[in-house]
C-alpha cells in the first residue's frame, strides 16, 4: 500500500495530541448539555478552533453549531471535506463508573428535570474532531483544499417545539460556501477497541419521532362510567404495535417503540388525555409509509373501540445513513491504513439513526463505526464481551463507556480521510 510521507506526519501529530484529546473528552463528559442547549460545549470548541488560527470560526449556526474553516495552502485542488461530530448529550443518568462521570441535572429542559450524560459517546466524537483540527492545522501547507470542522448540535433530536440538527445546519447555510465534495463522520460503538466497522448500503435505518395523543373525558376514579377513560385505548395501542411488523415485508427489519407515556390523571382521577411518545425505525426507507399508515390505523381504531379520539403526529424524520458502494471502495484503503487490515470489518445494518445522513445524501462521503469497548469478534463476526473486561454496554444505556486510548484512532481517521480526499486519493470511481 502506498504511503505518502504526510501520513506519517499525521500519525505523529495525532499521537502528540492524544493526551489533550483525552482531557477534552473528560471535560466534555463532566459538562454534558442536552440538544439545542450546547452553549458551553460550543464555546469550548470555538475557543480551541480560534486558538489554532483557522481561516474562519463560525458560531451560532442552527442554535449552537460551530464550523471551523481551514484552507490549505498547497497547490492543486478545490476539494472540500466536511468532518462532522455531534455535540449533544442525553437525558440519561451517568453510571459509567469513571471519576469524570456527569452529575449534571437540567431542571429547565422541557419535560424535565433530567439527569444529563454523554451516554451515546458524543463527548468522544467532539474531542476526536478537536484533535483532528489540531493535526490538520499542523499540515496546512500540505493540504490542497479546504477542511470544514463541523460540530453539530441536536443530533439526538431537539425538543418538538424547536428545530435543530444536521438539516437545520444545512438550511442555515453552513455548507453553502464552500460546498463540501465529501462528508465524513463516525460513531463510537460497543465493538472491539480500535476496530472500524463499515457497510455499503444502509448502515443505519430511517427514523421518525411519533406522538400519539388519546383523548377521553376526565372524571373521578370512583365513577368511570361518567367519563371516558383514554387509558384502555392506550393499552390497546401498546399491545397492537407488536403486530405491525406483520404488515410489511419480513425480510427488512422495522420496529415501533414507545419509550415514554404521559398521563394527566392521578391515582384517583381518570385523566382527559394520555400521550405516547416513540420512534419508528425502518431498515429500508420505502417501508416507512406502510408502517406509519399501519400505526395510524391501529391508533384510530383502538381509540374508537373505547369511545375516545386519537391524533397521531410524525415529527423530525431522518433518512437512513447510506454509504454507496463506490464511496466505500474508495475509503477502504484509508480505513485499513489507519486501523490495520485485520481491524476493518464489514458490519450488518442496524436500526439506529444518525442525521449525518442529511450530509451524506447531499455531498457524498462515508460514515463508519469505531469500536471503543472490551470486546472481541465472535465466529459470526458479532462482538462479544472480552474475558475479564467491562463487557458490552450499548449506547444510550446509563453504563455506556468508551476507552480513552482508542480516541487517537478516531483522530487519525478524520485526518487521513481529509488528507486523502483533498489529494484525490479518496474519490469514488467514475
Amino acid at each position: 500500500m502506498n504511503r505518502d510521507p504526510v501520513h506519517a506526519e499525521l500519525d505523529r501529530l495525532a499521537e502528540e495530541a492524544g493526551p489533550q484529546v483525552v482531557d477534552w473528552r473528560h471535560h466534555l463528559h463532566r459538562h454534558p448539555e442536552l440538544s439545542n442547549r450546547e452553549e458551553g460545549t460550543a464555546r469550548f470548541v470555538a475557543g480551541h478552533l480560534r486558538g489554532l488560527g483557522l481561516d474562519e470560526v463560525r458560531t451560532g449556526i442552527a442554535g449552537h453549531g460551530v464550523v471551523g474553516v481551514l484552507r490549505g495552502t498547497a497547490p492543486g485542488g478545490g476539494r472540500v471535506v466536511a468532518l462532522r461530530a455531534d455535540t449533544d448529550a442525553l437525558p440519561v443518568k451517568d453510571l459509567c463508573g469513571e471519576e469524570f462521570a456527569s452529575t449534571v441535572v437540567d431542571a429547565d429542559y422541557p419535560g424535565g428535570p433530567f439527569p444529563v450524560s454523554h451516554a451515546c459517546g458524543h463527548d468522544c466524537h467532539t474531542a476526536m474532531l478537536m484533535g483532528a483540527a489540531t493535526v490538520l492545522a499542523g499540515v496546512r501547507d500540505r493540504l490542497p483544499g479546504t477542511v470544514l470542522f463541523v460540530f453539530q448540535p441536536a443530533e439526538e433530536g431537539p425538543p418538538v417545539t424547536e428545530t435543530g440538527g444536521a438539516l437545520a445546519m444545512v438550511e442555515a447555510g453552513a455548507f453553502d460556501d464552500p460546498v463540501p465534495t465529501m462528508a465524513f463522520g463516525m460513531h463510537v460503538t460497543p465493538f472491539p477497541k480500535g476496530y472500524v466497522g463499515y457497510r455499503a448500503g444502509n448502515q443505519y435505518g430511517a427514523s421518525v419521532l411519533v406522538r400519539i395523543t388519546i383523548s377521553g373525558r376526565q372524571v373521578h376514579g370512583s365513577t368511570p362510567w361518567q367519563g371516558i377513560d383514554p387509558m384502555p385505548a392506550a393499552g390497546a395501542v401498546l399491545t397492537g404495535i407488536g403486530q405491525l411488523y406483520r404488515q410489511v415485508s419480513a425480510f427488512d427489519p422495522v420496529t415501533v417503540t414507545i419509550g415514554h407515556v404521559e398521563d394527566v390523571g392521578r391515582f384517583n382521577i381518570i385523566g382527559e388525555t394520555v400521550t405516547l411518545w416513540g420512534t419508528v425505525r425502518c431498515a429500508v426507507e420505502s417501508d416507512m409509509p406502510d408502517v406509519r399508515q399501519g400505526l395510524q390505523r391501529l391508533t384510530e381504531h383502538s381509540a374508537a373501540a373505547f369511545g375516545t379520539t386519537a391524533e397521531v403526529e410524525y415529527l423530525q424524520p431522518v433518512p437512513p445513513v447510506h454509504n454507496t458502494g463506490p464511496w466505500v471502495a474508495a475509503g477502504l484503503p484509508t480505513l485499513r491504513r489507519v486501523a490495520g487490515e485485520e481491524r476493518v470489518t464489514e458490519t450488518g445494518a442496524t436500526l439506529g439513526y444518525d442525521d449525518v445522513s442529511e450530509l451524506l445524501s447531499r455531498f457524498g462521503g462515508l460514515h463508519v463505526m469505531l469500536g471503543v469497548q472490551d470486546a472481541v469478534l465472535g465466529p459470526d463476526g458479532l462482538p462479544v464481551a472480552e474475558e475479564g473486561g467491562r463487557g458490552l454496554v450499548t449506547n444510550h444505556h446509563p453504563g455506556f463507556y468508551a476507552d480513552d486510548d482508542t480516541l487517537v484512532t478516531g483522530v487519525r481517521l478524520h485526518a487521513h480521510v481529509a488528507y486523502d480526499h483533498l489529494t484525490g486519493a479518496l474519490l469514488p470511481a467514475g
